[in-house]
């Protein structure tokens, strides 16, 4: 496995791990101290970050039959960090906000990282 491949499957690890058990806790707690319309959108979105996980973790054992697949959860990734930056801007930045930051901040990294990583492993691929 060429070493840009490699670096794509770590991020699609990292990825997985971050998603699953991020999912798995915010649909444990949901929204608390909230209306009951709030508490469901959260929980359903904990859903689409948990499966989001389980897709992340399956491209990352198979990534060398992925393709377009991962530049589809590189997007997934970096259009939940601008939804993160779009929130920061409405309403400000959560508090403890280094935590908040070190959410933000692979968020944008990541996705560069992988798409560029499987660039470079696709154009490896296409010239042996």
């Amino acid at each position: 496995m060429p070493a840009s491949q490699r670096v794509v499957q770590v991020c699609l690890f990292i990825l997985a791990a971050i998603a699953v058990s991020g999912g798995t806790l915010q649909m444990y707690l949901g929204q608390p101290d909230t209306i009951p319309r709030l508490d469901n959108v959260h929980r359903f979105m904990a859903g689409v970050y948990l499966s989001t996980g389980v897709i992340a973790l399956w491209a990352g054992i198979t990534v060398r039959q992925q393709d377009t697949l991962i530049y589809l959860l590189a997007f997934g990734v970096l259009m939940a960090a601008i939804g993160r930056l779009v929130s920061i801007s409405k309403v400000g930045l959560p508090e403890p906000s280094a935590l908040w930051l070190g959410y933000l901040i692979p968020e944008l990294v990541l996705p560069v990282i992988m798409v560029l990583a499987h660039r470079a492993s696709q154009h490896a691929h296409s010239a042996a």
